[in-house]
């Protein structure tokens, strides 16, 4: 009985340990230089302070279980306030705030000059762009584009293919 015990104890720390309850934000230079050794597509949620959608997204979507999980696991992800004032350094360039449109020259470059929020930047392994992403997206529909993106699908497949078929084939136990 004893032994039994032990086991299952052991069992739920083990699980209770490996469980990721969030998404491990990062600030964009952090990102850039763990890219640098260990190469990661990395995912941008660029926000505002201001912004209602971006705090439901916080709330409802980036704390689902199946997002964090994949997430964590493919991806370096960014948490970057367009509106900040500071400079960022990546590489030889640096990056400032842009008075005239109000945003820092990195969320300008990153969304293309469409300054949308939320908005959701996808890079891949060597910090090139792949896609930007604007407006909300709940937990399953968010899920379906960090699939589509961290598993490669978009150098295969059309997002609507994708979506309609492979993903319910790939994750059709999913429960989001």
């Amino acid at each position: 009985m004893k032994i039994k015990l032990t086991f299952l104890i052991l069992l739920l720390s083990v699980v209770f340990v490996n469980a990721q309850t969030k998404i491990n934000w990062l600030s964009i230079e952090e990102a850039y230089a763990k890219q640098k050794i260990t190469p990661k597509k990395v995912l941008i949620d660029v926000y505002t302070g201001w912004c209602g959608w971006c705090k439901v997204m916080d709330r409802e979507t980036f704390t689902n279980a199946e997002v964090i999980n994949y997430v964590n696991q493919n991806y370096y992800a960014v948490k970057l306030d367009a509106e900040s004032k500071k400079s960022i350094k990546l590489g030889t360039s640096v990056y400032k705030f842009d008075e005239a449109n109000r945003s820092n020259e990195v969320a300008i470059a990153l969304l293309q000059g469409k300054m949308s929020y939320p908005s959701i930047v996808y890079l891949d392994e060597s910090f090139n762009m792949i896609q930007p992403v604007p407006g909300y997206m709940n937990a399953k529909d968010f899920h379906q584009i960090i699939t589509y993106f961290g598993g490669n699908y978009h150098k295969k497949e059309q997002f609507e293919n994708y979506k309609g078929i492979t993903y319910g084939k790939l994750f059709a136990k999913k429960a989001m």
